[in-house]
């Protein structure tokens, strides 16, 4: 149909006519452009640590986190990286004796330090009691959080040995006891997108020789 402004031009000729100039006065094709900027490699420090026993020494860049150390230096992929932020524990592990969020951490922090990873704890052929717990009551289901839920389940029940209260401890000046409310506090910060709370409840419950 012709153009109402112009009888003789056509929407068809519009359009080639069009196309014709973006092709006549496109980009330059890649082997003309200039050559790409690449960025040094920066600075790296020394670090070394025991991880699940084993000394390890490692040069990394300062900027590295703990969890990217353990995936993807030391090939220890058992910790997940899930949200990045230390808010769904996935990356927990346990760093002298007390878990932490690996992914929230640098690794030159951590000189001389015990990293105990979800490897660390048991292997299929000797669980720990708590994998072993989780096993039975099906505390596990998709398997993602699994690590960060397990390793921080063994250290929430080594801190209520160790008689350090939560906010869930009714009397600080009392030693707490490891009742459901106090594991359910203290596991919060463990996100399950499967639900399997009380599952991990009942097995930690097992691993303490409570009940739920």
């Amino acid at each position: 149909m012709a153009s109402p402004l112009n009888p003789d031009v056509s929407r068809r000729g519009v359009i080639v006519g069009s196309a014709a100039t973006v092709a006549a006065g496109g980009t330059a094709p890649l082997n003309a452009q200039g050559p790409r900027m690449t960025t040094p490699p920066g600075p790296t420090l020394p670090v070394q640590f025991k991880v699940n026993g084993e000394d390890r020494r490692l040069d990394l860049d300062p900027r590295v986190t703990l969890l990217d150390a353990l995936r993807e230096h030391l090939q220890l992929t058992g910790s997940k990286k899930g949200c990045d932020h230390g808010q769904c524990g996935a990356c927990t592990v346990i760093v002298n004796g007390r878990r932490i969020n690996s992914c929230l951490s640098l690794a030159v922090m951590h000189e001389g330090d015990q990293i105990t990873t979800i490897e660390g704890l048991g292997t299929p052929d000797n669980l720990h009691p708590m994998q072993r717990a989780f096993v039975v009551h099906d505390g596990y289901q998709c398997g993602y959080c699994t690590p960060g839920q397990i390793c921080s389940a063994v250290a929430v029940l080594d801190e209520i040995k160790d008689g350090i209260p939560s906010h869930a401890t009714a009397d600080v000046t009392d030693r707490p006891r490891a009742t459901a409310d106090e594991m359910r506090e203290r596991m919060s910060g463990n996100i399950c997108r499967c639900g399997a709370y009380s599952n991990i409840i009942e097995a930690m419950s097992d691993v303490a020789g409570t009940r739920a």
